[in-house]
């Protein structure tokens, strides 16, 4: 469900829309029904006023004759006052009582009419607020006579007469008239209320369906565009906003088709350039070559500056045939012509081989390797050739720069993933160059002397190795504290890498702020598919690290 409310521009319209609207609308509803209620009782009061001052001044009349509450057929006048004021009542089913009370005389009876008893309606409070001469009111609630329980509104006043009795008349009129009126015009607001919510959130269902629905085209059509069909193009219906959209989407996609026209075949011709001039140069290279090397053995022969014009040929040759080996694999890449030459290989040989063809580099420098691999076999499925690659690309480099200090070189493995990290102290990598350093003929120091006389595509052919094993290579740097790369190949080809068994940043790898690393967002490097990998952020075991 949070999906969907993320992902339903028209669902979150309408929820507002009758959210919002069940608001208004129920409190305008509220507002109605109390005001109609309140109209009701105001009406039922006001006509019980009326008929309590006509009752009250009857009374006083039919008791004005009585000087003494002992005299005779004082209690007969009060009943058939009573009785009066009740007859008189237009309705007779209306259920309304009248009563007359006389507590102070001691002698004179309350009467009531219809005769029931009301002594649980007519409040304490009621009475002697009566008693104290004010005409006073109440809403109680109670049962009659065995009827059902119903509302009552109960009016109290005074009656004066000659003698100190204390007469009270009271009207108690039932509400059920008002209730059941107040009820309908209730449920008619209620389901005028529903009803306008219903509707309103149907016309933004239907308004935010007309808006939707190009824009959920445009999408899809945005989608077939970024999976490469560079035909699509969305229908123009109309002269308003939406079709004025449609038309400049399908601008923007015929504009974007073109470009990305032009750059394909502008590569195409690149790539045919890059590999027609490295095949082209061998011959000529081939015989310089044979002259170079005829020149060389004999350069004893020369004067002394000859002989290191001769040594100096022979090294830039060697480093030019690199460059055009370099050039013509990086062109196998880009056409798509690399091939993956897999089976179960032992690693750990491997790891030793490129130690060995780089112990001379690392002694004449000054970088001693140290290693840490398992005595057992460490066997996956990988191409050796291109592993060994790899590896020599990373430990070369790493040697060049170890600034003398020592370069270590870690294997591990799990159920699923091999990983080899090549650890060097020098200067490291700056903020921001750990995403560079696997461009092509990038250099972090461009005024650096080479030892090995790289060629500057060594770490992109890498890169490429690591993707076409569907592997991971990632980098790691910080100023002053060197540099980490950690190459990850699954276990078995075809396999899909979700963590690597090696850490990417160092354990002994510092944070900016002080302090030793206990993770950090300090690696950055193409992880699969050649996005970039971020490093575990702080307290997160980087052996779980998934390339994002």
């Amino acid at each position: 469900m949070r999906a969907t409310w993320r992902r339903s521009l028209q669902l979150r319209v309408v929820t507002i829309t009758l959210v919002t609207s069940s608001l208004l609308v129920g409190g305008f509803a509220y507002l109605i029904a109390d005001k109609i209620t309140s109209i009701l009782l105001e009406n039922a009061e006001t006509d019980v006023r009326l008929r309590l001052s006509s009752g009250s001044d009857y009374a006083a009349k039919q008791l004005s004759l009585y000087s003494q509450p002992q005299e005779a057929q004082l209690q007969e006048t009060i009943d058939g006052t009573v009785n009066y004021l009740a007859g008189g009542d237009p309705q007779q089913t209306s259920g309304v009582v009248v009563g007359i009370i006389a507590d102070k005389s001691g002698i004179i009876k309350p009467r009531f009419s219809p005769d029931v008893r009301v002594g649980p309606l007519i409040s304490r409070e009621l009475r002697a607020s009566v008693a104290a001469g004010n005409i006073a009111s109440q809403i109680r609630t109670g049962e009659l006579a065995g009827q059902p329980k119903t509302k009552y509104l109960v009016y109290g006043s005074p009656v004066p007469t000659q003698f100190d009795g204390g007469v009270e008349l009271y009207y108690l009129v039932p509400l059920t008239r008002q209730d059941a009126t107040a009820r309908d015009a209730r449920a008619a607001v209620v389901a005028t209320g529903v009803a306008l919510v219903l509707l309103l959130g149907l016309l933004a269902a239907l308004v935010t369906r007309l808006v939707v629905s190009p824009v959920r085209v445009a999408a899809r059509t945005a989608q077939r565009l970024s999976a490469g069909l560079l035909d699509q193009r969305m229908v123009v219906s109309g002269e308003d906003d939406l079709a004025l959209l449609a038309a400049s989407f399908n601008q923007m996609a015929t504009n974007l088709q073109r470009q990305i026209l032009r750059l394909e075949e502008m590569s195409r011709l690149q790539r045919r350039f890059t590999s027609d001039v490295s095949h082209e140069l061998r011959t000529p290279l081939t015989t310089v070559r044979m002259a170079a090397d005829l020149i060389f053995a004999e350069r004893e022969e020369f004067d002394p500056a000859v002989a290191r014009s001769a040594e100096l040929l022979q090294a830039e040759l060697d480093r030019f045939e690199e460059l055009l080996t370099d050039l013509l694999e990086i062109s196998r890449f880009d056409a798509g012509f690399a091939v993956l030459d897999a089976e179960p290989t032992d690693l750990v040989p491997v790891v030793h081989r490129v130690v060995d063809r780089l112990a001379g580099l690392a002694e004449r420098i000054g970088v001693p390797i140290e290693l840490d691999v398992p005595d057992a076999p460490v066997i996956a499925e990988v191409d050796p050739r291109r592993v060994e690659r790899v590896l020599r690309n990373l430990v070369g480099n790493a040697v060049e720069h170890g600034e003398g200090k020592p370069v270590r070189i870690a294997l591990g493995q799990d159920e699923t993933a091999v990983a080899i990290t090549v650890r060097d102290r020098g200067v490291g990598l700056k903020p921001g160059e750990e995403k560079l350093v696997f461009n092509r003929f990038w250099r972090a120091d461009p005024s650096r002397a080479r030892q090995t006389g790289g060629t500057g595509l060594g770490l992109s052919i890498s890169l490429e190795d690591a993707r076409l094993h569907g592997g991971w290579l990632e980098a790691w740097g910080a100023p002053g504290q060197g540099a980490q790369f950690r190459l990850t190949l699954p276990a078995r080809a075809g396999d899909r890498l979700t963590t690597s068994p090696l850490r990417l940043v160092p354990a002994d790898a510092t944070l900016p702020f002080g302090g030793p690393r206990a993770g950090g967002l300090l690696a950055i490097g193409p992880g699969p598919g050649g996005a970039l990998a971020v490093g575990p952020a702080p307290g997160v075991d980087d052996r779980a690290e998934v390339g994002s």
